[in-house]
């Protein structure tokens, strides 16, 4: 079995420094001083900033809010919806010749690797990066991870007696016509997760036809996913942590299981596209999401942060407690398309 982080080299951050040179003068008289050190103007944070994301509407407004606390002069407008769908509006919109986006907030590395493949992405390395693992950021300072999402198991504790400590018991004859996931098709965490499993020893292609011939209903988003099994709709699933505590917080009958084989995490990461007209706010709207002010942001909103110092919050695990499936990142980039299609095939959606 293919298991734990792909790490990827860090060079290290560098720090540019420029100076002038003297320049030849013909007066003969000697300076009054030799101090030819001028102080930059400070680059001013406003105007409008267009945010793309795949978070929740409700956790995409509280981290806004947060940013407006201190960037009260940027106009931040939003854009939400699916990985995939927002990616699809990023493509439409650079062959009409014009990306809207500033700023990109989406569910894994693997889509930020296309768009990097494209050039349609602006190098940044936020000075807040020396608090966050190498093997989270992209060496070419393209994207950075902004939080820690393992995909795992919820079950209904109303409706299931036995909890299930395995990815396989979602193929097994005790969850048929009873357990849900999310698409490949509209979120970037279920096709990451489809692009892993498929190429981990013991599941493959054959774990999928078997969730098909269990009769696994496949919906949109890890958000209808949730609902449905807090609903008692169904009783099993496949589903993203974060929204499984949250629920449970709030007193719904659902419990989050870690799979024994491991989970697949996501790092939602961010950057800034290529073409941002707005290259100061977009970079300090970066910042914030990086700093310790941001990432205690999301702990309270409900995820598990990815700087070093900040706690998870309760229900969740610290990346070091997870045993995680992974696989290249480089061929999972390579593959997607390829992957969407043949699940589609499996299961029509």
């Amino acid at each position: 079995m293919k298991k734990g982080i792909v790490l990827m080299s860090l060079t290290g951050l560098l720090i540019f420094s420029g100076c002038g040179a003297a320049t030849p003068t013909d007066s003969v008289q000697e300076p009054e001083s030799t101090n030819t050190a001028t102080t930059a103007a400070p680059i001013e944070v406003a105007g409008k900033l267009s945010f793309y994301t795949s978070q929740p509407e409700e956790d995409a407004m509280k981290l806004v809010s947060a940013f407006n606390k201190s960037y009260p002069d940027v106009k931040v407008e939003t854009f939400r919806s699916g990985t995939e769908e927002v990616v699809a509006k990023i493509q439409a919109e650079n062959q009409a010749g014009k990306i809207q986006a500033d700023v990109l907030l989406v569910a894994d590395s693997v889509t930020f690797e296309g768009l990097k493949k494209q050039d349609l992405l602006l190098p940044y390395k936020s000075p807040e990066l020396n608090k966050i693992s190498e093997s989270l950021v992209d060496p070419d300072g393209m994207y950075s991870g902004t939080k820690v999402i393992a995909t795992a198991m919820a079950i209904n504790t109303e409706k299931v007696k036995n909890v299930p400590t395995s990815w396989k018991s979602l193929s097994s004859s005790e969850t048929k016509d009873s357990s849900i996931m999310p698409s490949p098709i509209y979120s970037g965490a279920a096709a990451y997760n489809v692009g892993v499993l498929t190429r981990t020893d013991g599941f493959g292609w054959d774990y999928f036809k078997g969730l098909k011939a269990n009769n696994m209903s496949v919906v949109k988003g890890n958000g209808a996913v949730l609902k449905a099994v807090a609903s008692g709709e169904k009783s099993y699933a496949m589903v993203v942590d974060f929204l499984v505590a949250r629920e449970k917080a709030k007193g719904s009958p659902v419990e989050l299981i870690y799979p024994e084989e491991g989970v697949l995490v996501i790092t939602e990461p961010i950057g800034i596209m290529k073409n941002t007209t707005n290259e100061a706010a977009a970079k300090a709207f970066v910042d914030f999401v990086l700093s310790e002010e941001g990432q205690m942001v999301a702990s309270e909103i409900g995820y598990t942060p990815i700087r070093e110092g900040v706690k998870a919050p309760e229900g969740l695990k610290m990346v070091s407690e997870l045993n995680i499936l992974s696989y290249d990142i480089s061929k999972l980039t390579e593959a997607r398309d390829a992957d969407k299609k043949e699940f589609l095939q499996l299961f029509g959606e």
